[in-house]
């Protein structure tokens, strides 16, 4: 039998992925949801108690939040392709970034931005851009792409031919945007399935985990990707087109707790030392399922835990703290400001691991992303600090630094993408859910 060429091997995924995705279907559902409620008590320390909201009417502040939002992507969309930068003004931008716009688009359109023909125009645009993009070793999507041309680039816009290698995490969120998308508009279905039947997915799994390819000195090397977190939102991500992810979903396997603030918090029994792979705990991945997928009796104890350590933080220290992975206005340019990372609580930390404490902010998108899911006192703390802050006209800058109190002005995608999530969840609930 002659070998089976990447595409002809991801149809067949899909007919084998019908039965994997109702499997994890019923899995999710019935006996993994029975399991985790059946032992809550031994997956955390204390139970979930604070109730999720639930939809509810729009204040003329939550409007006028996301129309700041869109204004990012009326501002930042590139006409060549239809794709938008992930930081204002840098044509360069990320599979991550672009499933942030597709979710974006979505919201936008429920909430009333945009009328149905420009929804139309910008998915048709986007869509015809995924397909047309050149894949790294004819595999997958490279890490990173021009946003003008969709030429294969490094991390700073420089032409790479064969690119630098693919991100399972960033798989992870377009799957998880696709799937939003073909819920929405069924219509789109057999588009989406040819574009994901061209991509080889199944280079992304081995043993039920999530592996990237990062080539250097003309090598290419696949790792395990993701940690606590991050790694359990790709994973269900990737179970929804029916791929074998299923152990990476759940956090049993990898989960410890550390007592953070008088509040015991999830982390990755994975050392950074020994993994070589920084382990932050922070807002975006809880926020992030919650608001596209739901929590689930798993992820409602540890996104709740994760929020009431920062709540903790500001009643002990007096400095309101919505900690998660942001850009910056100044060099390093992009931190993980976390729960605890790498051995530490409060840690702000580089990719390779660095400490910037002295960087630290209070993030846009965490603020907006907490009071949709709790609407506390406290999330309304944050957002009130938050009200005023960067250039309306370019949409939601990326937060404060808590050691002067000035803004850090790096306006991106991702942020006013979350900011959409979140007024939509605060309008409709989750954008796509399992129930």
């Amino acid at each position: 039998m002659p070998a089976l060429r990447p595409a002809h091997r991801s149809s067949l995924l899909f007919i084998l992925g019908l039965c994997l995705a109702a499997a994890f279907a019923v899995l999710s559902d019935g006996a993994r949801h029975h399991a985790a409620r059946a032992d809550a008590a031994s997956l955390a320390p204390n139970a979930a108690t604070l109730p999720l909201t639930a939809p509810r009417a729009l204040t003329p502040e939550d409007r006028a939040a996301a129309r700041r939002a869109w204004r990012y992507f009326d501002t930042q969309t590139r006409s060549q392709t239809g794709l938008v930068d992930s930081v204002a003004g840098f044509p360069s931008t990320t599979l991550w970034d672009q499933g942030s716009y597709l979710l974006a688009l979505v919201s936008a359109r429920r909430l009333g931005l945009l009328p149905e023909s420009e929804f139309a125009q910008r998915i048709q645009s986007l869509l015809t851009s995924l397909e047309d993009l050149p894949l790294f070793e004819g595999k997958l999507p490279n890490k990173v792409y021009d946003t003008r041309s969709l030429v294969m680039v490094d991390y700073d816009n420089t032409p790479q031919p064969e690119g630098i290698g693919w991100s399972a995490l960033d798989m992870g969120r377009m799957l998880m945007a696709l799937r939003v998308l073909e819920s929405a508009e069924p219509k789109l279905s057999p588009r989406i399935r040819a574009l994901l039947a061209s991509w080889d997915l199944t280079a992304m799994t081995k043993n039920g985990e999530l592996w990237g390819a990062i080539r250097e000195d003309g090598v290419t090397r696949l790792r395990q990707e993701g940690r606590l977190g991050y790694e359990q939102y790709a994973a269900r991500a990737a179970t929804l087109w029916g791929l074998d992810v299923i152990p990476a979903a759940s956090v049993r396997r990898v989960l410890d707790w550390r007592e953070v603030q008088g509040i015991e918090v999830p982390v990755d029994t994975r050392r950074a030392s020994a993994f070589r792979a920084i382990t932050p705990i922070l807002s975006e991945p809880f926020l992030l399922q919650a608001l596209e997928l739901g929590l689930d009796s798993e992820t409602r104890l540890l996104a709740e835990a994760v929020y009431r350590a920062q709540e903790a933080r500001y009643h002990a220290t007096g400095h309101l703290t919505a900690v998660s992975e942001d850009h910056l206005d100044r060099p390093p340019h992009f931190l993980y400001a976390t729960v605890f990372s790498n051995g530490r609580p409060w840690a702000v930390v580089d990719e390779d691991g660095g400490f910037h404490p002295a960087l630290r902010s209070q993030s846009v998108k965490a603020s907006f992303g907490w009071d949709a899911l709790y609407d506390t006192d406290y999330t309304g703390r944050l957002r009130d600090k938050i009200h005023t802050i960067g250039a309306p006209e370019r949409g939601w800058p990326a937060g404060i630094y808590e050691a002067d109190g000035g803004v850090n002005a790096a306006y991106t995608l991702n942020t006013n993408a979350v900011v959409l999530e979140a007024v939509h969840y605060m309008a409709y609930g989750p954008l796509w859910s399992l129930q």
